[in-house]
């Protein structure tokens, strides 16, 4: 993520001490994305990743690391927190909350192939159903209510044009009734820089901050919304069919789901397109920050508008 929280090495080492995970020999910004401050913490035999939560207070996290661990346990290819020498994972860093994981192998990839897309839908479904033993549940911060609140707080910074899509989204989202769709522990952001290969070979799913629970379908369009896309924001049909059956020969849709696909595509890219928006006209300070372009998932929003909605 963004570096907004500063630190240097004396200072993690000092901060983690009571971790049993060698002598740390490098710290390492990752200037990556735009929520939370992350880590590289090197030692002579590991590299971990710190994050230090710009936006949570350290009461909302432990859903976070006990999904993690939940899903590290039942063999997902996920970061598993750290604890210190007394169990516990969480601390405060810089008077904020901070984490360490596991690091897992490999890199994100830019422009992954219909192999690629279906191995990241079968985890991701393998996820879901592991998801069904995980005894906890948190509401979705980014949920319908978000989208109108956010909508009307970027609303006169944006085109004529603009405000006219975004009302006519934000109705059809009103109308769209999501209430008898199978719902539990979903990613929230599973983009193409959430998810490592190492080689030609899935290395683990990163980033579950935007974690929680809801419609499962809809974190698969989320997914598909950036992994299966052409350059002109279209689907790629080999790479679209290869992540949605990969999926559902483990966690096949119900005819409510395959009904609702397409509203779930469209508010999924609602929900990316206003993030961008907010994050342009009410920029974060940081030392290692990137905005990303709202247009790229007005574009995708477009492709995806029911005609109820364009």
């Amino acid at each position: 993520m963004s570096v907004f929280t500063t630190l240097t090495l004396p200072k993690v080492q000092d901060c983690l001490q009571d971790f049993s995970i060698g002598e740390m020999t490098e710290l390492r910004g990752i200037a990556a994305g735009v929520t939370n401050t992350n880590y590289f913490v090197i030692t002579e035999t590991s590299r971990y990743v710190l994050t230090i939560f710009e936006a949570n207070t350290i009461d909302e996290l432990p859903y976070f690391v006990d999904l993690m661990t939940h899903l590290a346990d039942h063999d997902i290819p996920c970061p598993a927190p750290i604890a210190d020498k007394q169990g516990v994972a969480l601390r405060e860093i810089k008077g904020k909350p901070a984490l360490l994981v596991s690091c897992l192998q490999g890199s994100d990839v830019s422009a992954p192939d219909a192999e690629q897309c279906a191995q990241v839908g079968r985890v991701l479904a393998q996820m879901h159903l592991a998801g069904n033993a995980f005894d906890q549940q948190s509401k979705n911060q980014r949920d319908a209510a978000w989208r109108s609140h956010t909508a009307a707080q970027v609303m006169d910074k944006v085109s004529a044009g603009d405000q006219a899509l975004l009302q006519q989204v934000l109705a059809f989202q009103d109308n769209l009734d999501l209430g008898g769709l199978p719902t539990g522990v979903i990613h929230g952001d599973l983009f193409r820089d959430n998810v490592l290969f190492d080689g030609a070979t899935l290395g683990g799913f990163i980033d579950f901050y935007y974690a929680c629970h809801d419609v499962l379908a809809y974190d698969v369009a989320i997914a598909v919304n950036d992994w299966c896309l052409s350059e002109t924001g279209d689907f790629d049909e080999p790479r679209l069919n290869g992540f949605m059956q990969a999926y559902t020969e483990i966690r096949p849709f119900n005819e409510a789901e395959k009904q609702a696909w397409q509203g779930l595509l469209c508010i999924a890219a609602l929900r990316f397109w206003l993030s961008r928006l907010y994050d342009l006209h009410f920029p974060a300070e940081g030392e290692l920050t990137h905005a990303k372009d709202p247009d790229y998932f007005k574009n995708i929003l477009l492709k995806r508008s029911t005609p109820s909605a364009s």
